[in-house]
């Protein structure tokens, strides 16, 4: 934790109470955390895979408060906006440029914060999605800033009771390519966390799509 960056009382609340359920619970795996810089400028590219991920990387991330651009819609209620508002979070409208978003996670930056970043702007229900550049532009706007990719398994299943998921977050470093633009840079990022963290069903969903390849799978054999 950077010694003048202020870590929100409801952010520590959020991942307190979030902590057995994921440590203990989930199992929680953490790999590479000795990557993540204590202090200065920082952006996390992850997957999103579950609704989960952004607490899950709060709590391996080392104490760091993680602002993570999130989509603005989770700001519809009054009670959620309030919690996202305390934790430090930005809200941003995705498919389309959110200039004041960007600039809110540039001016974080500049005063050594952390920024989380899911590039695929949505939870991915098993799809692939194509990353967008807005990450890479946040990680080349502010000189000196650091870039750790980060992947995510397990956390899908943290809802699949009375199923323990395994969790597992690992941390790399993810230094830009002299050169690299930002869209180059994002998709990179995004291949190489994605090596590790293959698309995931999230959830008691996951049962359903299984069956569905299976059944998709027998339809073919049989058509053969």
């Amino acid at each position: 934790m950077n010694d003048t960056e202020h870590v929100s009382r409801t952010y520590r609340l959020v991942m307190a109470l979030s902590t057995p359920i994921v440590r203990w619970w989930g199992r929680l795996e953490v790999v590479g955390a000795p990557v993540l810089p204590r202090t200065g400028p920082l952006v996390m590219m992850v997957n999103h895979d579950s609704a989960w991920d952004p607490i899950v990387v709060g709590i391996a991330g080392r104490g760091r408060q993680i602002r993570a651009l999130a989509k603005a819609s989770l700001w519809k209620y009054r009670p959620s906006a309030w919690i996202f508002d305390h934790m430090g979070q930005i809200p941003i409208e995705r498919g389309r440029a959110d200039l004041a978003a960007m600039s809110a996670a540039v001016e974080q930056l500049e005063r050594g914060g952390c920024i989380g970043v899911f590039p695929e702007g949505t939870v991915s229900r098993g799809r692939a999605l194509r990353p967008f550049s807005g990450a890479g532009r946040l990680v080349l706007a502010v000189p000196h800033t650091r870039l750790v990719g980060v992947s995510v398994t397990g956390a899908v299943d943290i809802v699949r009771f009375p199923r323990r998921p395994r969790i597992r977050v690992e941390f790399f470093d993810a230094t830009p390519q002299p050169d690299e633009s930002a869209l180059s840079l994002t998709r990179r990022v995004m291949t190489d966390i994605r090596t590790r963290a293959p698309y995931a069903v999230p959830g008691r969903r996951k049962k359903a799509a299984q069956f569905a390849q299976q059944a998709a799978a027998h339809m073919a054999e049989e058509g053969a």
